[in-house]
Protein backbone atom coordinates (compact mmCIF):
# COMPACT_ATOMS: atom_id res chain seq x y z
CA UNK A 1 0.00 0.00 0.00
CA UNK A 2 2.74 2.58 0.71
CA UNK A 3 4.26 1.96 -2.79
CA UNK A 4 0.98 2.63 -4.14
CA UNK A 5 0.22 5.69 -1.81
CA UNK A 6 3.30 7.47 -3.47
CA UNK A 7 1.88 7.47 -6.36
CA UNK A 8 -0.68 9.90 -5.33
CA UNK A 9 0.94 13.36 -6.32
CA UNK A 10 2.18 11.94 -9.55
CA UNK A 11 -1.43 11.00 -10.37
CA UNK A 12 -2.65 14.04 -9.78
CA UNK A 13 0.11 15.76 -11.31
CA UNK A 14 -0.46 14.00 -14.26
CA UNK A 15 -4.38 14.98 -14.36
CA UNK A 16 -3.79 18.58 -13.97
CA UNK A 17 -0.94 18.61 -16.90
CA UNK A 18 -3.78 17.29 -19.06
CA UNK A 19 -6.52 18.91 -18.33
CA UNK A 20 -5.65 22.85 -18.03
CA UNK A 21 -4.37 23.23 -21.61
CA UNK A 22 -7.31 20.47 -23.09
CA UNK A 23 -10.01 22.19 -21.03
CA UNK A 24 -8.69 25.89 -22.10
CA UNK A 25 -7.93 24.79 -25.71
CA UNK A 26 -11.58 23.42 -26.07
CA UNK A 27 -12.60 27.34 -24.67
CA UNK A 28 -10.53 28.88 -27.40
CA UNK A 29 -12.13 26.62 -30.13
CA UNK A 30 -15.65 27.05 -29.01
CA UNK A 31 -15.14 30.62 -28.33
CA UNK A 32 -13.52 30.65 -32.53
CA UNK A 33 -16.05 28.53 -33.79
CA UNK A 34 -19.23 31.10 -32.23
CA UNK A 35 -17.03 34.21 -33.51
CA UNK A 36 -16.82 32.87 -36.67
CA UNK A 37 -20.76 32.31 -36.71
CA UNK A 38 -21.01 36.11 -36.52
CA UNK A 39 -20.89 36.24 -32.85
CA UNK A 40 -19.07 38.77 -30.15
CA UNK A 41 -16.08 37.58 -28.18
CA UNK A 42 -18.37 37.46 -25.29
CA UNK A 43 -20.81 35.34 -26.85
CA UNK A 44 -18.51 32.98 -27.93
CA UNK A 45 -16.97 33.02 -24.65
CA UNK A 46 -20.56 32.20 -23.06
CA UNK A 47 -20.88 29.57 -25.43
CA UNK A 48 -17.58 27.79 -24.40
CA UNK A 49 -18.64 27.57 -20.89
CA UNK A 50 -22.08 26.35 -21.59
CA UNK A 51 -20.59 22.67 -22.48
CA UNK A 52 -21.25 20.88 -19.59
CA UNK A 53 -17.77 18.71 -20.41
CA UNK A 54 -15.68 22.13 -20.70
CA UNK A 55 -17.21 23.31 -17.12
CA UNK A 56 -16.71 20.02 -15.61
CA UNK A 57 -13.07 19.48 -16.88
CA UNK A 58 -12.37 22.70 -15.01
CA UNK A 59 -13.43 21.46 -12.21
CA UNK A 60 -11.79 18.74 -12.26
CA UNK A 61 -8.35 21.10 -12.50
CA UNK A 62 -9.19 23.31 -9.67
CA UNK A 63 -9.95 20.42 -7.66
CA UNK A 64 -6.73 18.56 -8.96
CA UNK A 65 -4.66 21.63 -7.94
CA UNK A 66 -6.05 22.07 -5.19
CA UNK A 67 -5.40 18.41 -3.85
CA UNK A 68 -2.17 19.00 -4.98
CA UNK A 69 -0.98 22.25 -2.77
CA UNK A 70 -3.20 21.26 0.34
CA UNK A 71 -3.89 17.43 0.55
CA UNK A 72 -7.62 15.90 1.02
CA UNK A 73 -9.72 17.33 3.83
CA UNK A 74 -8.36 20.81 4.15
CA UNK A 75 -11.25 22.71 2.33
CA UNK A 76 -14.36 22.63 0.51
CA UNK A 77 -12.57 21.53 -2.93
CA UNK A 78 -10.73 18.68 -1.10
CA UNK A 79 -12.92 17.08 1.06
CA UNK A 80 -14.55 13.52 0.26
CA UNK A 81 -18.17 14.35 -0.47
CA UNK A 82 -16.47 16.85 -3.42
CA UNK A 83 -13.77 14.37 -4.55
CA UNK A 84 -16.89 11.99 -5.10
CA UNK A 85 -19.11 14.56 -6.45
CA UNK A 86 -16.60 15.37 -9.37
CA UNK A 87 -15.62 11.64 -10.03
CA UNK A 88 -19.91 11.27 -10.62
CA UNK A 89 -19.59 14.66 -12.67
CA UNK A 90 -16.36 13.73 -15.04
CA UNK A 91 -17.83 10.08 -15.48
CA UNK A 92 -21.06 11.08 -16.55
CA UNK A 93 -18.95 13.17 -19.30
CA UNK A 94 -17.06 10.19 -20.33
CA UNK A 95 -19.97 8.26 -20.18
CA UNK A 96 -22.52 10.41 -22.31
CA UNK A 97 -19.61 10.96 -25.11
CA UNK A 98 -18.74 7.39 -25.75
CA UNK A 99 -22.90 6.48 -26.15
CA UNK A 100 -24.16 9.66 -27.33
CA UNK A 101 -21.44 11.96 -28.84
CA UNK A 102 -18.12 10.55 -29.99
CA UNK A 103 -18.65 10.60 -34.34
CA UNK A 104 -20.73 13.67 -34.34
CA UNK A 105 -17.76 15.48 -35.07
CA UNK A 106 -14.43 15.04 -36.94
CA UNK A 107 -11.57 16.48 -35.00
CA UNK A 108 -8.02 16.82 -36.67
CA UNK A 109 -4.51 17.85 -34.68
CA UNK A 110 -4.88 19.55 -31.63
CA UNK A 111 -9.00 19.26 -31.59
CA UNK A 112 -8.37 15.55 -31.49
CA UNK A 113 -6.33 16.06 -29.06
CA UNK A 114 -7.91 18.24 -26.92
CA UNK A 115 -10.93 16.40 -27.16
CA UNK A 116 -9.54 12.69 -26.75
CA UNK A 117 -8.19 14.19 -22.90
CA UNK A 118 -10.99 15.58 -21.72
CA UNK A 119 -13.86 13.31 -22.65
CA UNK A 120 -11.94 9.93 -22.26
CA UNK A 121 -8.31 10.56 -20.27
CA UNK A 122 -9.58 12.86 -17.20
CA UNK A 123 -12.63 11.05 -16.40
CA UNK A 124 -10.57 7.53 -16.26
CA UNK A 125 -7.79 9.19 -14.81
CA UNK A 126 -9.68 11.33 -12.35
CA UNK A 127 -11.76 7.82 -11.51
CA UNK A 128 -8.94 6.00 -10.54
CA UNK A 129 -7.95 8.88 -8.61
CA UNK A 130 -11.34 8.32 -6.33
CA UNK A 131 -11.24 4.97 -6.07
CA UNK A 132 -7.07 4.31 -5.35
CA UNK A 133 -6.39 7.78 -2.72
CA UNK A 134 -9.89 9.54 -2.01
CA UNK A 135 -10.40 8.76 1.67
CA UNK A 136 -12.97 6.28 2.33
CA UNK A 137 -16.31 6.01 4.54
CA UNK A 138 -17.06 9.34 4.91
CA UNK A 139 -20.07 9.52 2.44
CA UNK A 140 -23.60 9.62 3.14
CA UNK A 141 -26.93 8.04 1.11
CA UNK A 142 -28.40 11.75 1.22
CA UNK A 143 -24.90 12.76 -1.14
CA UNK A 144 -26.09 12.32 -4.14
CA UNK A 145 -29.13 14.19 -4.15
CA UNK A 146 -26.97 17.02 -3.32
CA UNK A 147 -24.63 16.28 -6.09
CA UNK A 148 -27.93 16.72 -8.41
CA UNK A 149 -27.54 20.62 -8.24
CA UNK A 150 -24.96 21.27 -10.13
CA UNK A 151 -26.50 19.28 -13.20
CA UNK A 152 -30.08 20.09 -12.68
CA UNK A 153 -28.39 23.88 -12.39
CA UNK A 154 -26.78 23.19 -16.16
CA UNK A 155 -30.06 21.71 -17.65
CA UNK A 156 -32.31 24.88 -16.42
CA UNK A 157 -29.48 26.76 -17.68
CA UNK A 158 -29.11 25.26 -21.03
CA UNK A 159 -32.89 25.20 -21.47
CA UNK A 160 -33.36 28.52 -21.09
CA UNK A 161 -30.53 30.21 -22.79
CA UNK A 162 -31.58 27.54 -25.94
CA UNK A 163 -34.78 29.53 -25.61
CA UNK A 164 -33.47 32.95 -25.85
CA UNK A 165 -30.99 31.88 -28.43
CA UNK A 166 -31.97 29.14 -30.14
CA UNK A 167 -28.70 27.59 -30.06
CA UNK A 168 -28.25 24.12 -27.51
CA UNK A 169 -24.82 22.80 -26.93
CA UNK A 170 -25.81 19.21 -27.04
CA UNK A 171 -28.45 17.59 -29.52
CA UNK A 172 -30.42 15.62 -27.08
CA UNK A 173 -31.13 18.95 -25.40
CA UNK A 174 -32.13 20.75 -28.38
CA UNK A 175 -35.58 21.94 -27.73
CA UNK A 176 -36.23 24.15 -30.22
CA UNK A 177 -35.83 19.98 -32.67
CA UNK A 178 -37.17 17.84 -30.28
CA UNK A 179 -39.83 19.54 -28.47
CA UNK A 180 -39.77 20.36 -24.70
CA UNK A 181 -41.38 17.21 -23.69
CA UNK A 182 -38.42 15.19 -25.33
CA UNK A 183 -36.15 17.61 -24.05
CA UNK A 184 -37.27 17.55 -21.15
CA UNK A 185 -37.55 13.83 -20.39
CA UNK A 186 -34.07 13.70 -21.54
CA UNK A 187 -32.64 15.89 -19.10
CA UNK A 188 -34.66 13.93 -16.43
CA UNK A 189 -33.07 10.73 -17.90
CA UNK A 190 -29.27 12.22 -17.44
CA UNK A 191 -30.37 13.17 -14.03
CA UNK A 192 -31.43 9.77 -13.04
CA UNK A 193 -28.10 8.18 -14.35
CA UNK A 194 -26.20 11.32 -12.20
CA UNK A 195 -28.11 10.04 -8.98
CA UNK A 196 -27.64 6.17 -9.85
CA UNK A 197 -23.36 7.08 -9.90
CA UNK A 198 -23.78 8.47 -7.05
CA UNK A 199 -25.35 5.93 -5.05
CA UNK A 200 -22.95 3.47 -6.50
CA UNK A 201 -19.93 5.34 -5.96
CA UNK A 202 -21.21 5.75 -2.15
CA UNK A 203 -22.13 1.90 -2.24
CA UNK A 204 -18.49 1.60 -2.74
CA UNK A 205 -17.15 4.26 -0.39
CA UNK A 206 -18.93 2.84 2.69
CA UNK A 207 -18.04 -0.52 1.50
CA UNK A 208 -14.46 0.38 1.18
CA UNK A 209 -14.06 2.11 4.25
CA UNK A 210 -15.59 -0.52 5.90
CA UNK A 211 -12.52 -2.85 4.85
CA UNK A 212 -10.11 -0.47 5.71
CA UNK A 213 -11.28 -0.21 9.13
CA UNK A 214 -11.41 -4.03 9.55
CA UNK A 215 -7.89 -4.00 7.90
CA UNK A 216 -6.76 -1.21 10.31
CA UNK A 217 -8.35 -3.05 13.62
CA UNK A 218 -6.50 -6.50 12.86
CA UNK A 219 -3.24 -4.23 13.09
CA UNK A 220 -3.99 -2.71 15.90
CA UNK A 221 -2.53 -4.33 19.30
Amino acid sequence: MASIARLERPLLILIAVLVWPAALYQVFLATGMTMAAGHSLLDGLVTAFSFFTILTNLLVGVVTVALIRRGQGGTFLTRPGTLAAVAVYILVVGVIYALLLSGLHVFTGLALVADSVVHRAVPVLYALYWLLFARKGALRWADPLAWLIYPLLYIVHTLVRGALTGRYPYPFADAARLGYPTALANGAAILAFFLGLGLVLVALDRAMGRIAAGAGSRRAP
